[in-house]
């Protein structure tokens, strides 16, 4: 009996050895069921381990022998005995299963003529985290006393490795994330934010950097959708030629084809030399479409072309000429809306859309603002040549509540001002001069987004009157785009009174 044990301890430590190098969590699992089953000689077998999602909190990881996977009380001679083993954490030995009256109503007993069972838990320390089970038809007696011990420890020793492999497991994704947040650091230093929602923007942004698959971004004015453009074509492999942007709402109609598409001496009056366009200039580069849902139907489907054939032709030429460029747009409009109302075309759409990445808004990122206030605020006193700056509490909640109607650009312009404009070393919410909004205009029923944004944009021109450069700086958005807005809602006010 004494070098029966110094056996079995011999094993066991031999066992220990090895399962505690595996740490991947189902590979330990299936050398646990493999070395439990080799050394008593079990003909079938299976491991289950806690599992919240499913039925009794436990579920079959690893099995073998077994006809194909089933919930983890249909593999088991008897159910209640499992279930015994879970809830008391007690090992169940039987010599003789066959005769044993706790596998009475056992159909799969008498149907496989199973004869010895035996089942133990997997403990750590109080905790029963899952269980071994195994089962013989050659011989009755297969399993006795002394196997039940050997297996009762093994199973200790496997619970404890199985708890290492988990950590290790939740280590590894925790420095895969922290990578991964580093990465994102080191690739775009100006884009800052760690809310969930940011996080999958830029994941995406990731993952198209090292390709030339057209990217549509969406999202609201002020969102950052030039900074991504300009952080995608600046990590990619086109980083060290041209990324030309291209505002397509800042435009006049009548000179946007002659911009975008160049000119041939001649081609109209005025036209005294030849002139590349803006595409041409994109050459070997990127080429950033801005605004690309403000751009004339008449000259969508010529841009169809230049993305379908890769070439162009100037105005007034006869002959193409190849193009090789990637191609990143960007919106503030429900295209799939402007495609309905018949404002944008849809094979255009799909061509641009390969992948499209969302920003959020600011208000759908709270959890960012403190981290971009603390940015902006550096950033501000060294272009400035301020003294290092604390923002008050009241402040601070101030900041949080607002909408943030113009986004990013709106927060930085408020921070940014406040910055030049404070005197002392602390922010104020008095030094904010934040665009006040009352319930009533920001819950007022039955207004759209549109009507709501011109009523904003007309409310601000009147406060500030009728200055645009303040206007825009008020509502966190760029020159251009006031000035494209207010000859939109005047060219719908000439229909409207013709």
């Amino acid at each position: 009996m004494a070098e029966e044990s110094k056996d079995d301890f011999t094993v066991l430590y031999e066992i220990t050895q090895k399962i505690n190098s595996i740490l991947d969590e189902q590979d330990l699992l299936e050398k646990v069921l493999e070395i439990a089953m080799a050394h008593l000689d079990a003909e079938r077998g299976y491991v289950l381990t806690s599992d919240e999602s499913s039925p009794g909190g436990f579920a079959v990881v690893v099995f073998k022998n077994f006809n194909a996977r089933k919930d983890a009380t249909e593999y088991a001679a008897s159910s209640s005995v499992i279930k015994k083993v879970l809830d008391s954490g007690e090992p169940v030995l039987a010599f003789d299963a066959l005769s044993d009256e706790r596998f009475e109503a056992s159909r799969s007993i008498l149907a496989q003529r199973i004869l010895s069972v035996i089942c133990v838990p997997m403990r750590l320390q109080e905790k029963i985290t899952g269980a071994i089970y195994l089962d013989s038809t050659r011989s009755r007696g297969k399993f006795n006393t002394e196997t039940m011990k050997f297996l009762s420890v093994f199973g200790s020793l496997a619970a404890v490795a199985l708890e290492n492999a988990k950590e290790y497991g939740h280590l590894r994704n925790e420095n895969t994330r922290l990578k991964n947040e580093i990465s994102s650091v080191r690739l775009f230093p100006g884009i800052i934010g760690r809310s969930k929602a940011w996080k999958m923007a830029l994941d995406l942004v990731q993952r198209v950097i090292d390709t030339d698959v057209s990217v549509l971004i969406t999202g609201e004015s002020g969102t950052g959708k030039e900074l991504i453009a300009r952080a995608i074509h600046g990590q990619g492999r086109r980083k060290d030629r041209a990324f030309m942007a291209i505002n397509c709402s800042a435009i006049p109609e009548q000179l946007l084809e002659s911009e975008l598409f160049g000119y041939k001496r001649g081609a109209f009056t005025g036209a005294n030399v030849d002139k590349k366009g803006l595409i041409e200039y994109a050459e070997g580069g990127t080429l950033f479409l801005d605004e690309v849902g403000d751009l004339p139907v008449s000259l969508q489907a010529k841009l169809l072309r230049v993305l379908q054939e890769r070439e162009i032709r100037r105005l007034g030429d006869g002959e193409s000429k190849k193009v090789d460029m990637r191609v990143i747009s960007a919106t503030n409009k429900d295209l799939r809306e402007e495609i309905k109302n018949g404002r944008f075309r849809e094979d255009l759409y799909f061509r641009l859309n390969i992948v499209e990445i969302h920003l959020p808004p600011l208000r759908d990122r709270v959890e960012d603002i403190t981290v971009l206030i603390d940015y902006f605020m550096k950033k501000a006193c060294e272009v400035h040549g301020r003294q290092a700056k604390k923002i008050s509490a009241d402040a601070m909640s101030r900041l949080l509540k607002h909408p943030w109607y113009g986004n990013v650009r709106e927060l930085q312009n408020s921070v940014e001002r406040a910055v030049v404009l404070s005197r002392g070393e602390e922010l104020t919410e008095a030094d904010l001069k934040l665009q006040e909004y009352s319930e009533e205009e920001l819950l007022q029923s039955g207004l759209t987004l549109e009507a709501f944004e011109r009523k904003l944009v007309e409310k601000t021109l009147a406060e500030t009157g009728s200055n645009r450069t303040r206007t825009a700086e008020k509502l966190g958005v760029s020159l251009r785009w006031l000035q494209y807005r207010l000859k939109e809602w005047g060219s719908q006010k000439d229909q409207q009174d013709g």
